[in-house]
């Protein structure tokens, strides 16, 4: 299953390393590693795609040390991250003096324990797919590395239990590597001694310092009044509403009641739909100064209300319409709709899209041109944002939950567009609706990440009616197509109907982050694909949209790769009128616009209005 293992020094010397099978093409994947991330310091993530092979690496700080792993990307393998963390344990712990010594070249067998260890993780990934059940992980302890300095390894599931037959397999392959250790005759530490660099050794203490004579200490904090340890949701966290302000009505904030949706007769919790934008005015964008327009005596116009035979102006008296006649009104149109917030690009291409229609049509005595332009430029604005596919998402999700699976969405987009806050505004729609849904935590590198949907998801617990919601979290540093595909499998095992995969915002033009995110939607094959876009946006949505969807096809490995689904239009309170990035996101993806968001509060989602969007585009 694997290609190639390696443990070297940060300064380049290689320490041990094994070799499987021949590199395709005779490139170094390895190599390339050292050179385009680890030199240059790219290394947000741990992994690396180079041509038809992937590399996990994991870093140990505190001695310099890199594992890195080698395999074939087309296999998805879950359990590398677990196979890096016991080898890395192991070889430290084994070779800690030799590592530390840098006067003497040593030699460093690992072969034998490497096996041992390869083959006991192999078996428990085996286990778990025969079990068909979620993916349990242990709470880090003092002996397991971290992956960067700084960084915890500490894992929690939504059960907060420790697996205890996972602890048995590990017991086992201590015991296992110490048989090995024992038939070498060598005296080196044993596996699950205290860890490099913190601990006390076995059998021997310290003795505390006593304080200088005259000079008074500092007591040392007492938690939970002495009474044993405390959990770390309970008295240690203090992002709680406990002692400030109840949790129910710190989350009752965020409801705004006058913005609720409806119910309908089956019952059934319905997001409201955007207001109708107004009219555009009859005497319209379209009327360019001076372009065929005929101008009524004054002796004709009427005393009476002014405007009252408005229709008159730019009378065509049935003439056959040319290019020449055109040009100078969809040149309006173009910088109209650019104004709007509309792509150049996309305004240029509709517009003579719709010129073309409109030559050599022969026009009636009492129509004027503009007034003719506009409506067939609102016929083809109503055929693109007019949604090709169904938007009924309940239906499609409690069709999946009669199946008996979740039902799943993974929430994508560039940094800073309110992934995480609309999440939680759909979390709120789906818990009206009785659904149970199960949040998973996949951005695990922005900083504050993890707590901040935990804060989502304690607020619409302390809110939930009907529904129920829970948050499925590891931490930081892991991978985050593993961690939504033990999302989802404990979703499934524990009846969960809904599962709302949060992931880590990226530019569209970050190569190692998209592919990150093409495996995420390869391995785990979501059933909606989200992009979440910022309504404030013009010419920068086509180049978001169209490189999201060229990653999510180049970098999955997948014959037939999926794409963008849908659309979530966020901060569309702050726009006004100026809604073309409606427009351009649709145009460029082909797909719906499911929801629009129009506020901070739970209750701030809305479903897009054709009609509202069209008047809003053709209004002055």
């Amino acid at each position: 299953m694997l290609d190639s293992v390696a443990i070297f020094t940060a300064g380049g010397i290689v320490l041990w390393s094994r070799q499987y099978c021949n590199f395709k093409g005779g490139i170094d994947p390895i190599g390339a590693l050292v050179k385009e991330v680890l030199v240059e310091e790219r290394g947000h993530t741990s992994s690396f795609i180079k041509d038809s092979y992937e590399l996990k690496w994991l870093l140990r700080n505190d001695l310099n040390l890199i594992f890195v792993v080698v395999y074939q990307k087309i296999l998805h393998l879950s359990y590398i991250d677990d196979l890096l963390d016991k080898t890395a344990q192991v070889f430290c712990e084994r070779y800690l003096n030799e590592i530390k010594d840098a006067s003497a070249i040593h030699e460093y067998p690992f072969e034998d324990e490497f096996e041992t260890i390869l083959g006991h993780v192999e078996a428990q990934e085996s286990e778990r797919k025969k079990s068909r059940g979620p993916r349990k992980f242990e709470k880090a302890d003092a002996s397991k590395s971290s992956r960067t300095k700084g960084k915890s390894d500490e894992v929690t599931d939504p059960d907060g239990e420790k697996d205890g037959e996972s602890a048995k397999d590990d017991d086992a392959l201590a015991q296992k590597l110490a048989q090995l250790q024992g038939a070498r005759g060598i005296g080196k530490r044993q596996v699950g001694s205290p860890k490099v660099g913190g601990g006390k050794k076995p059998g021997k203490s310290t003795p505390e310092p006593k304080p200088a004579a005259g000079k008074s200490t500092k007591e040392n904090r007492v938690w939970n009044d002495g009474k044993g340890p405390v959990k770390y949701d309970d008295s240690l966290d203090y992002s709680d509403a406990k002692g400030a302000e109840d949790a129910s009505s710190l989350a009752a904030s965020l409801v705004d009641q006058n913005s609720m949706g409806t119910t309908d007769e089956n019952g059934m919790y319905n997001v409201p739909e955007m207001e109708a934008g107004a009219q555009p005015e009859d005497e319209d964008i379209l009327e360019a100064n001076g372009y065929v327009t005929v101008e009524v005596p004054a002796a004709a116009k009427p005393a009476a209300k002014s405007g009252l035979f408005s229709f008159f102006k730019s009378l065509t008296g049935g003439k056959v319409l040319s290019a020449t006649d055109l040009d100078p009104i969809m040149a309006k149109m173009k910088d109209h709709l650019v104004s709007k917030n509309v792509a150049a690009d996309i305004a240029q291409v509709l517009c003579d899209s719709v010129s073309k229609g409109m030559v050599g049509k022969k026009v009636g005595t009492f129509t004027t041109i503009s007034s003719l332009v506009r409506e067939n430029m609102e016929i083809a604005l109503k055929r693109i944002l007019t949604p090709r596919t169904s938007t009924d998402v309940l239906r499609d999700v409690f069709a999946a939950k009669s199946e008996g699976r979740p039902y799943s969405f993974v929430f994508i987009g560039v940094n800073g567009v309110g992934k995480s806050t609309n999440l939680s505004k759909v979390c709120f729609w789906l818990l009206q609706n009785k659904l149970k849904v199960l949040i998973a935590a996949c951005d695990t590198f922005r900083s504050g990440a993890v707590e901040q949907l935990r804060v989502h998801a304690r607020n619409l617990q302390a809110l939930e009616q009907n529904g129920t919601v829970q948050l499925f979290e590891r931490g930081y540093g892991k991978d985050s197509a593993t961690i939504a595909k033990d999302a989802i499998g404990y979703a499934k095992t524990n009846g969960f109907d809904v599962v709302l995969i949060d992931t880590a915002g990226r530019m569209q033009d970050n190569e190692p982050l998209m592919r990150a995110l093409a495996k995420l939607v390869s391995v785990n094959s979501p059933d909606k694909i989200l992009f979440v876009g910022e309504a404030l946006v013009g010419n920068e949505a086509v180049d978001q949209l169209s490189k999201f969807n060229q990653a999510l096809k180049d970098f999955s490995g997948q014959q037939h790769a999926r794409q963008i689904d849908g659309i979530i239009l966020t901060k569309f309170d702050t726009i006004d009128d100026k809604v073309g990035a409606a427009l351009s996101m649709t145009y460029v993806t082909g797909q719906p616009i499911l929801f629009v968001g129009t506020g901070q509060t739970y209750t701030d989602l809305r479903k897009m209005n054709v009609k509202s969007i069209v008047n809003s585009l053709l209004a002055n």
